[in-house]
């Protein structure tokens, strides 16, 4: 049995409480949330914190405000099933409401978040996950996400107390990948972050919230709290997201498309964003891809070439589930499916 290392645990109520916490008790303390990958990482020791500060009491970051029209503001503490059956962010129109609607009208603008809050795991882990969580989630790799006494008898990798990169041993960096399957979403969105800290707080798009390095994965200074996620007034745009996992009931991604377009009264695309994720250390964006498609109508040829072009931009390695040939291959066929499903709306 995997147990979990000795800990203190705070309850914040107010989020400048958490704030001050966070200061004082420095570098040993972590944040938790819904701790669905936290607590898992703990018993596996690649996290060892002295003190987690919890901020299921914290009001201000549990609710959802807004409508598409407007923009919304989303709570860092809504939990990834709320999310998913928000009627707003899901797009439930009377139309759906009353069974007319089989699933065959047009994309809504912010469905795509509703689908990938509602992909992530199992109902029991959405009910307690979160949506600053799953965004802040750490990165993955099949040689880091195993047990202590896996790690130690193949010898450790540079993300937790080794030195190389046991999926690229002759490069100078870490690999790990980015699993968050809202993350490609909210970049397609061009959503924004609040930070919150002692010192103040600042908005920052999310797309800048990532950088490329398994191990340091994110911007966000260590004293700051992600308190809200504030999506852009829809505008027009539309959202799909698509998931392909080892298994179709519960597993991280190994590729996630997230596909936003914004579409004139004659079909013709009049802007589009392409997100991959699941293929790197953060959210690839394939805007040379998407770019093919401003001005066009979506022809299946159209569809196809925009596909292979997207699909340029994986590279997958050996860090996840299935085979880097597979992976690779089959990334244009998401990225086709899910373009496909604005051309039938």
């Amino acid at each position: 049995m995997l147990r979990l290392p000795p800990f203190r645990y705070l309850a914040p109520r107010s989020l400048d409480e958490a704030t001050k916490m966070l200061t004082q008790e420095g570098d040993g303390a972590m944040l938790v949330a819904g701790g669905t990958d936290l607590y898992p990482n703990m018993k596996r020791r690649q996290f060892t914190p002295g003190v987690l500060i919890g901020l299921r009491n914290v009001a201000s970051m549990q609710s959802v405000n807004g409508t598409a029209e407007q923009g919304m503001r989303i709570g860092a503490g809504v939990t990834l099933t709320a999310l998913a059956e928000h009627p707003e962010i899901k797009g439930e129109d009377e139309a759906r409401k009353n069974g007319h609607d089989k699933g065959g009208g047009k994309p809504h603008p912010y469905e795509a978040l509703a689908l990938a809050a509602g992909s992530v795991s199992t109902l029991q882990l959405r009910n307690v996950g979160t949506i600053g969580g799953n965004l802040l989630l750490d990165t993955r790799c099949n040689y880091y996400n195993q047990t202590e006494f896996w790690r130690h008898s193949i010898g450790y990798c540079m993300k937790k107390d080794g030195e190389i990169c046991l999926v690229a041993p002759g490069s100078p960096r870490c690999w790990a990948i980015s699993s968050a399957d809202t993350a490609p979403v909210l970049v397609s969105l061009r959503a924004q972050v609040r930070l919150v800290s002692a010192r103040g707080e600042r908005l920052m798009p999310v797309q800048e919230l990532f950088r490329d390095d398994g191990i340091a994965p994110y911007t966000k200074a260590a004293d700051e709290i992600l308190s809200e996620v504030i999506l852009p007034p829809a505008d027009g745009w539309r959202g799909v997201y698509l998931k392909l996992r080892r298994r179709g009931s519960f597993d991280f991604p190994i590729l996630g498309v997230a596909v936003a377009l914004r579409l004139f009264d004659d079909r013709t695309v009049a802007d589009a964003r392409i997100v991959l994720g699941a293929l790197a250390s953060y959210p690839v964006e394939a805007s040379d891809a998407a770019s093919m498609l401003v001005g066009q109508r979506l022809t299946p040829e159209l569809i196809d070439a925009v596909a292979i072009a997207a699909a340029k931009r994986a590279k997958p390695l050996d860090n996840a589930d299935l085979t880097i040939n597979y992976r690779k291959q089959v990334t244009p066929v998401y990225i086709r499916r899910a373009l496909a499903q604005f051309a039938h709306s």
